[in-house]
């Protein structure tokens, strides 16, 4: 007997007098909490997320419709930025200003991309699933226009554009609500960041030492 064997047995041996309850789990489970704290306007929401992303040290931006190419230029060059990580499925236009003659190289994640060659990108450029406002955390689902996990743990420095509003949920549970949870998820909040025995932080130990995160305005300017 394996001992993989011996703890599935003894699991079952300890459930053998249970009476199986055959009540779905989403009727089962008390969801008598809040949904979200207070009540909150679009604008406020997003401007709730902008400050918790700024209390855990992310970086936040903001851009009008028209901007983001230039907005994601701007910010990758003032880090000196030459090779660039971007998902397969990212829009092309958000990194149309990228393309011009002198800007950085861009480098498709690809299956045989080894870590090394992760880590040698000076930053990496992805969308998002969802961002919540209450926490300060963004979401990633390894949808197209993020791409796998890995690229945005490896390289020092991420990019992270938010749609405003669509993408921005005042909770957690709203948040829940929202998501596949058969999907692969990174909730962030923040640069990656530890503390030692005598609590000095210590920022990119876990994943990128710097978190750029772009709220992107889909409404154009003086758009009623």
């Amino acid at each position: 007997m394996s001992s993989r064997d011996l703890v599935l047995g003894r699991v079952r041996a300890a459930l053998d007098d249970i009476t199986p309850d055959p009540t779905p789990y989403e009727r089962a489970v008390d969801r008598g909490y809040l949904l979200e704290h207070g009540h909150r306007t679009s604008d406020r929401t997003v401007d709730l997320l902008a400050e918790n992303l700024a209390d855990y040290r992310a970086l936040v931006h903001r851009s009008p419709a028209h901007g983001l190419p230039e907005l994601i230029r701007r910010l990758l060059s003032a880090r000196g930025a030459r090779r660039v990580l971007v998902p397969p499925g990212l829009p092309r236009d958000w990194t149309a200003a990228l393309r011009e003659a002198g800007g950085p190289r861009l480098i498709e994640d690809l299956a045989t991309n080894t870590v090394h060659d992760l880590d040698r990108a000076d930053g990496v450029v992805t969308g998002c699933t969802l961002a919540i406002a209450e926490t300060g955390t963004i979401v990633l689902d390894g949808s197209p226009d993020q791409g796998r996990r890995r690229i945005t743990l490896v390289p020092d420095h991420h990019i992270c554009v938010v749609r405003v509003p669509e993408q921005v949920v005042s909770s957690v549970p709203r948040a829940v609500a929202r998501l596949d949870p058969v999907r692969p998820q990174t909730w962030i909040s923040g640069p990656s960041a530890t503390s030692d025995i005598e609590l000095k932080r210590v920022e990119g130990v876990h994943g990128p030492r710097v978190l750029e995160v772009i709220l992107w305005e889909q409404q154009p300017e003086g758009a009623v």
